[in-house]
């Protein structure tokens, strides 16, 4: 039985989440003539700006919103992770999300979900109905369960991710080519499952947004080149969306969410390489690849985006910061950040937050000491192979930003106000009628 197979007013409600990975709330806000659909949602809804999360990076984002807790409990902090107590590290993938995830919830409370290209997701769950893992999964022949899954998805080209390497070129007309033609294979899986499917949610990730943004943002912002081809792939994006609301019954609320913000993209800052060239980081090779090459000497270390550890005593396998001196040592390092300027002589750090501050949680002894909130133009990166400049440009125009991060929920009586990340799992299970403690998240319902 179908979605469409149910009697309305038979069952409890149901809800459709469709994210739009990092879509910024100011560019749908700023081009309502051009986007009929998401201006009908906000206008008929409730819709506004939220924070997301520190870090704001994709795969601390998607386990942090799925779940309703920050990554001291889903341990998961970004791209790349370390082991506990050694240079060991490590690519976390669904299986390193130690959260409860809203669609097992849902699933414990004897309800349907399918799950559709949620980043941070492979390998598939098997305990729920359906599920396609989306971004770090390496194919879709082993992303998508149950079987038929894989065989209808391969029948209408659809992938996993776009190419991103085609953005790297300077003529980005195979990478937008490439984009539209992942959106709308996206949008095609939407639908056909949409209306396949017996869910009561219904979860879908579009990323290829994320990944326009990366290449295409300040051309957007800044009337570049490709500035016209930008609002036309939204202007897609605005249809498949349009489409997404007309097909769902009455007892459906759509809800749509980006996971971070972007804006315009001027300096790749290398932190690594700044910490090496203030003193605070050595290698023990001249051909450094990985963090297990430091040297003992060094006092700091960091990891995409903007994440500091101290190479601290008894928790590092060779630290070198005392302790008692971790206090004062982390001072110092924030105090260096806080006044670092970039090329162009703006400050390249808006804040430094503490990690007591940032997370709590059961999974908090990997989490980093500082994080550092990037100003508009920076972009925080690491390396360790020290060979490149702290201050560089790369192919990417575009970076993550920590607020304008956009929530829309086809409710009016919803009331969006100093709301962030971690309130969407709760509202959805609101507005699926499931019930659940409130102190299970670090958010709560915004209906």
């Amino acid at each position: 039985m179908g979605l469409f197979d149910r009697l309305r007013g038979d069952e409890k409600p149901r809800v459709a989440f469709i994210g739009i990975d990092g879509v910024p709330y100011s560019l749908l806000a700023d081009n309502r003539d051009r986007f009929p659909a998401f201006d009908a949602l906000a206008t008929e809804g409730t819709a506004a700006e939220i924070s997301s999360i520190v870090p704001p990076e994709s795969s601390a984002c998607w386990p942090a919103l799925s779940t309703g807790v920050n990554p001291g409990e889903t341990g998961v902090y970004g791209f790349q992770d370390r082991e506990i107590g050694t240079y060991e590290t490590y690519v976390p993938m669904g299986r390193e999300v130690q959260a409860t995830r809203l669609w097992d919830r849902v699933t414990e409370a004897n309800r349907n979900a399918t799950v559709l290209n949620v980043p941070v997701t492979f390998p598939p769950q098997r305990d729920i109905q359906r599920m396609v893992s989306g971004f770090l999964s390496p194919g879709l022949d082993k992303a998508a369960f149950p079987e038929d899954v894989r065989q209808h998805l391969e029948s209408i080209e659809y992938r996993i991710d776009v190419n991103p390497k085609l953005g790297h070129e300077a003529d980005k007309t195979a990478f937008i080519e490439d984009a539209h033609e992942t959106l709308d294979a996206r949008f095609e899986a939407f639908r056909h499952y949409l209306e396949e499917d017996d869910w009561d949610l219904f979860f879908g990730v579009f990323m290829t947004t994320d990944r326009v943004n990366h290449f295409l943002f300040k051309d957007y912002e800044q009337n570049g080149e490709y500035h016209d081809e930008f609002l036309e792939f939204y202007e897609k994006l605005d249809d498949y969306i349009g489409q997404i609301r007309d097909l769902l019954p009455d007892d459906v609320t759509l809800v749509v969410a980006s996971d971070h913000g972007f804006t315009s993209l001027e300096y790749e800052v290398h932190f690594n390489e700044w910490l090496r060239q203030e003193g605070w980081l050595s290698f023990d090779t001249d051909s450094p690849q990985e963090l297990a090459d430091i040297a003992d000497e060094t006092r700091a270390y960091s990891f995409i985006p903007g994440r500091f550890y101290l190479n601290l005593e008894g928790r590092e396998p060779r630290g070198s910061v005392p302790e008692a001196e971790y206090d004062d040592v982390r001072d110092e390092l924030r105090g260096m950040l806080e006044s670092l300027e970039g090329p162009n002589g703006n400050p390249v750090v808006d804040r430094v937050v503490d990690k007591e501050t940032a997370f709590r949680g059961e999974h908090d002894d990997i989490a980093p000491d500082l994080v550092a909130i990037p100003n508009n133009g920076f972009d925080f990166k690491s390396g360790f192979k020290a060979d490149t400049e702290v201050f560089d440009v790369g192919p990417r125009n575009g970076m993550h930003s920590f607020d304008d991060t956009a929530l829309i929920i086809d409710d009016p009586d919803a009331e969006i106000e100093d709301a962030d990340l971690y309130d969407i799992a709760p509202t959805l299970l609101e507005l699926l009628d499931i019930e659940f403690k409130r102190s299970a998240f670090d958010g709560a319902s915004l209906v």
